[in-house]
């Protein structure tokens, strides 16, 4: 019964080490998809921060149409968002062709970097659109720039300093009053 046992273990064990070296693979594939993805942007449509503010402020002032497309997830957006812009998720881009029929339509995209942007972009030029725009600093450039941000619940503000994780004080205080409910 023990020799079955360590038997056991052990094929889990080469198991897991299986699944993370497949996992590693797997890595490598999405990270070369991704850069083929990119490399379907032509070069004079990435933009920075600067560029894209410039047009954000003439579309909303009505002196150019573009559409401005943040694809990050629903509570990314709801947390916080570029005030007058539209939001798609990156995983539903294919929703786009159903909206925006024209295959020169002015389009900018971007998310929290660049990296799911890259994605929705080099799909809509693989599928035929002609003016898809990367601002490829997404929402941390746009805050480390000092432009607002807005949200249904404070209306406009800015960023101080951008955090990709919550701090020691923020896990801290979750823990306490997480602990206080016990």
């Amino acid at each position: 019964m023990k020799r079955l046992v360590v038997l056991a273990v052990a094929a889990f064990f080469v198991a897991g080490i299986s699944g993370v070296a497949l996992a590693q693979d797997l890595r490598a594939n999405e990270k070369a998809f991704n850069q083929e993805m990119g490399s379907l942007i032509p070069k004079d449509k990435i933009v920075n921060a600067q560029q894209f503010h410039k047009v954000w402020e003439d579309v909303l002032a009505g002196k150019k149409k573009a559409y401005l497309i943040d694809v990050r997830s629903d509570s990314e957006f709801e947390a916080f968002h570029i005030e007058g812009t539209d939001h798609v998720q990156a995983g539903h881009w294919y929703i786009i062709p159903k909206k925006i029929k024209d295959p020169n339509a002015e389009i900018y995209v971007w998310c929290r970097t660049k990296h799911r942007a890259t994605y929705v972009a080099g799909f809509l030029y693989k599928i035929g659109y002609k003016n898809v725009h990367l601002y490829n600093g997404g929402v941390v450039g746009w805050a480390k720039a000092g432009y607002p941000f807005v949200n249904a619940f404070t209306g406009e503000f800015t960023i101080n300093k951008y955090r990709k994780a919550p701090s020691d004080a923020e896990k801290s205080y979750r823990w306490r009053v997480w602990n206080a409910f016990k």
